[in-house]
């Protein structure tokens, strides 16, 4: 193929593809606003900070495009770009997914603590509404900022049912769940709350020393999987170093880029499952 050719050839892919993005510049619009406001939501969810997300996502967006084209001039195909637009589109979810799991257990750890304050506020004769005021002052975050949310809510003249309600929906934690309906049960039939409180706390603690009992367990097979993880990778570089010639056509024939990107995949999806499998649900 002469330079002329090529060059041509390029020319009418470029305008094909210019094309298409302006035929369908409508459906991407209304995908990538779904995408800001399911991640926007998400973030205020966690309490992150969202102000920049756009250009974000706008950065996001333009580095695997650069990745997908980039790998298709380098190698002549698009297959390592195709593999990167596998591996990347989903990163933002899962950076998220991980923070928002990462949050969760530190609620979850520090909720015990925050169910025995309250028992003991009530016990001494305060109301529920000045002990969640004490738990707003003086509990860790992160959880701190979420009974400061709702003593604001309930301040500014929501029912103390609607708040935790709430509380509860955005949380999606079983253990606040337990605890919120608790204090809903006090509020409609009376009894004893403090006693109520306690017994759930004794509860959270042993789901919490199960739980702990179970990750230390389960840990060294965390790292095992990691390992093997990383275990292709480093072969594949032992191999360079043993059979250079045949170790490079994995990357400059098209058999041997479809069968390095399949096992970068499946070496991905390997160790997700992995984990996914050592991280039980109790």
């Amino acid at each position: 193929m002469s330079g002329f050719e090529a060059a041509f050839n390029s020319a009418i892919m470029g305008a094909s593809v210019g094309v298409l993005g302006y035929s369908c510049r409508g459906y991407a619009s209304w995908a990538f606003e779904a995408i800001e406001s399911d991640v926007r939501d998400k973030l205020r969810a966690m309490r992150v900070s969202s102000r920049r997300l756009r250009l974000l996502l706008t950065l996001w967006l333009f580095l695997i495009a650069a990745v997908f084209f980039g790998s298709w001039i380098a190698y002549g195909n698009p297959i390592f770009g195709t593999v990167g637009l596998v591996l990347m589109g989903p990163l933002p979810w899962y950076i998220l997914r991980r923070m928002a799991q990462r949050r969760r257990e530190q609620i979850e750890d520090q909720l015990a603590g925050s169910m025995t304050t309250l028992s003991g506020a009530v016990r001494a004769g305060l109301s529920l509404a000045q002990s969640l005021e004490i738990l707003a002052d003086q509990s860790p975050r992160p959880i701190r900022w979420e009974f400061q949310q709702i003593v604001a809510e309930y301040k500014m003249g929501k029912t103390l049912e609607q708040t935790l309600i709430e509380a509860k929906a955005r949380l999606r934690s079983e253990n606040f769940s337990m605890f919120a309906a608790a204090l809903l049960a006090s509020r409609e039939s009376g009894g004893r709350l403090n006693e109520t409180v306690e017994r759930i706390a004794q509860s959270v603690l042993e789901f919490q020393r199960l739980t702990r009992k179970i990750d230390s367990e389960t840990a060294q097979a965390r790292k095992s999987a990691f390992y093997m993880a990383m275990a292709p990778p480093l072969i594949l570089l032992v191999y360079y170093f043993v059979d250079p010639i045949n170790t490079l056509r994995l990357f400059t024939t098209v058999p041997g880029q479809i069968m390095l990107s399949c096992s970068v995949v499946l070496n991905v999806v390997a160790y997700l499952w992995a984990r996914r499998i050592l991280t039980p649900d109790i």
